[in-house]
C-alpha cells in the first residue's frame, strides 16, 4: 500500500508570483466565509495565545478554523513582536499557514501567511468600504505608514476605484517618505502625498480615514472627521472617544469578540461610554442584507475589525487554489512510508 503523504509549499515570492495579491479575490473569498460562519459551516475555536513579555506584548498565537464543506482544517500560527522595528529594523509580524483536508486527516499546504495575515486586515477594510463607504469617495488619509497602512491602501482602491488623493502622516517623515516611495509605482493613478508628520492634514476632510498605528494613544481627533467619511480603524486605541460618539453608525466584524478586547470601542465598553445598543451590527449583517449600510451621504460610520481567524483560513485556501493552478509551489515529501515499515529501521532506532 502507498503510504507516502505529500503537501505543497509555498514561499511569499510563489504566492506573489501566482497573483495571490488580488484584493478582488480576497473579498470574495472574505464575503463567503461571513456567510459560511453565519450559516454555521465554519468550526472556530478559541486561540490559544502565548504572551512572552506583558509589557510589549510580544506574543505567538495559534489559530485554527475548518470549513465543513470545503473539507478544509486550517491554522493560521502568527508571531507579533512589537519592539522589532525599533530594536532590530525588521518586521513585527510573521505567520505561516497549514491546510489539511479532512477526509484523512492529511496535510495539503505549508505557506508563508504573513502576506495572507495583512491581506485580510486590508480585504476586511476594503469589504467594510463596499457597504459603508460613499461610492464617490475621492481622497482617503492615513494615521501611520507601515505595511497594514500600505495594504489598506490597494485594498480600499479596489473597493473605491473612484480615489484618487491620499494623504498619509505619521511619526517620522522618513516613514512617510518610503510610504510615497513605495506606493507610488503600484498606483500611480493615485496622487499621494506626505503631510510632515501633521496628522491633522493627513486626515482632515477625507471621505476614508484609516489609523494603523501600534501607538497606543487617541491620535485621530472627531474635530477632523467630516460629514459622510467612512473610517477604518485598524490598531488599538488610535482615536479619542468623540470619534466614536460623533458617528452615525459602528460597525464591527464581530462585536462579541471586540468588546473583549483592547480597542477604542473595547475601552469605551468598559468605561461604560458605549453599549451593545450604540453598535449598528456586524459586517456579515450587511453582507446577507438583514441590516443596512451607508444609507445617505452625510453619515459618518466607525468600522472596525478586530481580526477573524477564518477569514485568514479563507483567503489562504484561495490562495492556495491560485497557486497550485498556476504551477506555483514545490513539493514537499512528508513521509515516504509508515515508521515500522522502513527497512532500515533497525539501523536507525537508539535506545541510550
Amino acid at each position: 500500500m502507498d503510504h507516502e503523504i505529500h503537501c505543497q509549499y509555498f514561499s511569499q515570492e510563489d504566492l506573489l508570483g501566482a497573483g495571490c495579491l488580488d484584493i478582488g479575490m480576497t473579498m470574495r473569498a472574505a464575503e463567503e466565509s461571513l456567510k459560511a460562519f453565519h450559516e454555521g459551516d465554519v468550526m472556530f475555536p478559541e486561540k490559544i495565545v502565548q504572551i512572552f513579555n506583558d509589557e510589549t506584548q510580544e506574543r505567538i498565537n495559534c489559530l485554527p478554523a475548518t470549513f465543513k464543506t470545503q473539507k478544509i482544517c486550517g491554522v493560521k500560527w502568527v508571531s507579533v513582536f512589537p519592539p522589532n522595528p525599533v530594536k532590530y529594523g525588521i518586521q513585527n509580524l510573521s505567520a505561516v499557514i497549514i491546510l489539511s483536508e479532512i477526509e484523512h486527516g492529511f496535510p495539503i499546504a505549508f505557506m508563508e501567511g504573513t502576506l495572507c495575515s495583512n491581506l485580510r486586515v486590508g480585504t476586511m477594510g476594503a469589504l467594510a468600504a463596499k457597504y459603508l463607504a460613499r461610492p464617490d469617495a475621492e481622497s482617503i488619509g492615513f494615521i501611520g505608514a507601515g505595511e497594514q497602512a500600505k495594504m489598506h491602501l490597494i485594498a480600499m482602491k479596489t473597493a473605491i476605484p473612484s480615489l484618487k488623493q491620499c494623504r498619509v502622516g505619521a511619526k517620522l517623515e522618513s516613514e512617510e517618505q518610503q510610504f510615497l516611495d513605495e506606493m507610488r509605482p503600484i498606483l500611480p493613478d493615485v496622487e499621494i502625498v506626505g503631510t510632515g508628520t501633521d496628522l491633522q492634514a493627513a486626515v482632515a476632510d477625507a471621505d476614508v480615514i484609516v489609523t494603523a498605528t501600534s501607538a497606543q494613544a487617541p491620535l485621530l481627533k472627531a474635530a477632523w472627521m467630516k460629514p459622510g467619511a467612512f473610517y477604518s480603524h485598524v490598531g488599538g486605541w488610535e482615536d479619542e472617544y468623540a470619534v466614536a460618539e460623533k458617528c452615525d453608525k459602528i460597525v464591527c466584524d464581530d462585536w462579541e469578540t471586540v468588546k473583549h478586547r483592547t480597542q477604542t470601542l473595547s475601552r469605551m465598553y468598559k468605561d461604560g461610554a458605549l453599549s451593545d445598543a450604540d453598535i449598528h451590527g456586524n459586517l456579515v449583517e450587511l453582507v446577507i442584507g438583514s441590516k443596512p449600510g451607508r444609507e445617505t451621504d452625510q453619515e459618518r460610520i466607525y468600522f472596525n475589525a478586530v481580526g477573524l481567524a477564518y477569514v485568514d483560513v479563507a483567503i489562504a485556501i484561495a490562495m492556495y487554489e491560485r497557486a497550485s493552478a498556476a504551477g506555483m509551489g514545490q513539493d514537499l515529501k512528508i513521509q515516504h512510508e509508515m515508521i515500522f515499515e522502513h527497512a532500515h529501521l533497525r539501523d536507525w532506532v537508539r535506545m541510550s
